[in-house]
């Protein structure tokens, strides 16, 4: 609606993870490098977790497009699945054919026969589980049984997991050490600092086409307090306050245009929630009410 009146190409704070959108933070750039060093070691477990919207299925789509030939991936979207039904979408990802009703045995049997001729290739195989706080312990067990799946020399499969920080949780369990003593390469990926608010801000609206600061540098910590710096949380926000500013006719998002859009996406309990680490929320109240 307001994409023309700002000289926009399209919506540049849409929550689908898009990696052109990708800001490249310090902590994104740390934890790329961490998923890279891990897909690039010998099997075993990558780990990436991070709070809610911070970015992780975007960095992941990212690495994918970065990914040299010769990496078969098979991504998982909906870890809560039973391990045979994990299996079979394994094999699905990776196109290996099989019954549609068999054993847990059968399917382990075509997965390793296609891991030992894609290594044979000289391919690698990596299997992303995204959400993976969702999966069960006997799910998670039977991951782990995946990584005995090996030659002479080498892993033939490579995990990645990415989850919100109750996976930490999950594989600090005592049941859960073998699995954890797997796991190659950690990373947790952190919400934006202060200072990176306006730059993220401002890379998202000239990947869309406009170059002019439609969000003013003074709304940095605003914006900040508001969101707890969360990119999915600023994204909402920003949306919103844009279209205030067109339905104001400005030019510019203004600091009440602001914290009006931020009330109106997120609610007082999660303004408080996220404005309350740096004592907003008070101060909030009388501006948009």
């Amino acid at each position: 609606m307001y994409s023309s009146y700002f000289g926009l190409n399209e919506n540049p704070f849409s929550i689908a993870p898009d990696p052109l959108y990708l800001y490249m933070s310090e902590h994104h750039r740390e934890a790329l490098a961490h998923l890279q060093y891990g897909i690039n070691v010998a099997g075993g477990f990558v780990l990436l977790t991070g709070e809610v919207g911070a970015g992780k299925t975007t960095l992941c789509r990212s690495l994918l497009e970065k990914l040299p030939e010769g990496v078969d991936i098979a991504f998982v979207l909906n870890p809560k699945v039973s391990a045979i039904e994990l299996l079979e979408t394994i094999c699905d990802e990776l196109h290996i054919e099989h019954p549609e009703e068999c054993s847990i045995k059968v399917l382990i049997d075509r997965l390793t026969a296609y891991l030992l001729e894609a290594n044979a290739r000289g391919c690698k195989t990596v299997l992303i589980i995204d959400e993976a706080q969702n999966l069960s312990i006997d799910v998670l067990e039977q991951l782990r049984l995946l990584t005995n799946l090996e030659t002479n020399r080498y892993k033939l499969l490579q995990i990645v997991l990415l989850g919100q920080p109750e996976l930490l949780h999950i594989l600090n369990r005592q049941e859960m050490r073998q699995l954890s003593q797997r796991i190659t390469a950690r990373c947790h990926l952190g919400p934006l600092v202060a200072g990176e608010i306006i730059p993220y801000v401002q890379h998202r609206l000239q990947v869309a086409g406009c170059s002019r600061q439609l969000f003013p540098e003074t709304l940095s910590k605003t914006l900040w307090q508001l969101t707890g710096g969360i990119p999915r949380l600023i994204n909402l926000v920003c949306d919103r306050a844009l279209l205030g500013a067109y339905a104001l006719e400005r030019t510019q998002v203004d600091n009440q245009i602001l914290c009006q859009a931020a009330h109106e996406v997120l609610g007082s309990q999660q303004i408080q929630k996220e404005g309350g680490r740096a004592t907003l929320a008070a101060g909030l109240v009388c501006v948009v009410l």
